[in-house]
């Protein structure tokens, strides 16, 4: 669980989390060497391998059809109550989606300081680097994360609230009731990667965005889907399924001032196979 949770906040994709685990177990266990701390050393291996399968993603990603979005998990497989906080902030999509304008080494120091708590010293063996390029490296990552999620709330009550309005209104194809619940410039995102219908460019603004979800949701009721209030990545969400209970779309909010300020959906159907 913990080599997991080190690589998909790394790399954002549950796939590629899993081939970086099971590639750190095979160097583990056909290295002829057993380390002091095998924590320590499978920490290790498991980050290298998640930054150099991160080099070679951007650029699959740069040519992915539509918006990117990161992979949405339901259950966090890491439990550390001492660091409860941080890990919660560091795998929602607000700071997923962040992470995603740093390079692989500042992604990889941002993960293993603010959500694991390494020290620099052990930063700094597991990247090869100097503690003190390390730091400067926590440094900017850390600025580039705070910019973005200045104006975001992240108490979960607040997300809960919002998320149980959204699903009442959106039910009942309550456009005036959704537009209460957005600030002005919401964004909406969403990610088909090509294989299903959607838009592939963000809607900016209330007007818009109600104007389209009060379009999509005709078709899911004819459809006979089903929208569920469950965690997403730490924080409330909606998950909808079909008439047949598969799941077929994850929904994840971003939340300010009281209102929803970014809607991200996950149609891809390759990035919720992981989740049935």
């Amino acid at each position: 669980p913990l080599l997991f949770a080190i690589a998909y906040r790394i790399l954002g994709s549950v796939s590629e989390a899993e081939d970086a685990v099971q590639e750190t177990w095979v160097r583990y266990e056909t290295s002829g060497t057993r380390a002091d701390s095998p924590r320590a050393f499978l920490s290790t291996v498991v980050t290298r391998v998640s930054i150099n399968m991160l080099e070679s993603a951007r650029a699959r990603r740069e040519r992915y059809v539509g918006e990117w979005l990161p992979e949405p998990i339901l259950d966090e497989p890491y439990d550390d109550p001492a660091r409860s906080a941080e890990l919660t902030e560091s795998v929602s999509m607000a700071v997923l989606v962040l992470l995603e304008r740093l390079s692989p080494l500042e992604r990889a120091v941002f993960v293993l300081r603010e959500a694991f708590g390494f020290g620099f010293a052990d930063i700094a063996r597991v990247v090869e680097r100097s503690e003190s390029a390390c730091r400067q490296l926590a440094v900017r990552a850390r600025r580039h994360v705070d910019q973005g999620t200045a104006r975001f709330d992240t108490d979960p009550h607040a997300h809960e609230r919002l998320t149980a309005g959204f699903l009442t209104a959106f039910r009942k194809g309550d456009v005036e009731s959704l537009r209460d619940l957005l600030t002005a410039d919401v964004r909406l995102v969403a990610d088909s990667g090509g294989k299903t219908p959607a838009i592939r460019n963000v809607v900016v603004g209330d007007e818009k965005a109600v104007r389209l979800l009060g379009i999509y949701a005709d078709p899911l009721a004819r459809l006979g889907a089903v929208l569920e209030a469950q965690e997403i990545n730490g924080y409330p969400g909606v998950v909808v399924r079909d008439a047949d209970g598969a799941l077929v779309q994850v929904m994840t909010f971003d939340v300010a001032d009281g209102r929803i300020a970014a809607i991200r959906v996950t149609i891809n159907p390759d990035k919720l196979a992981h989740l049935g």
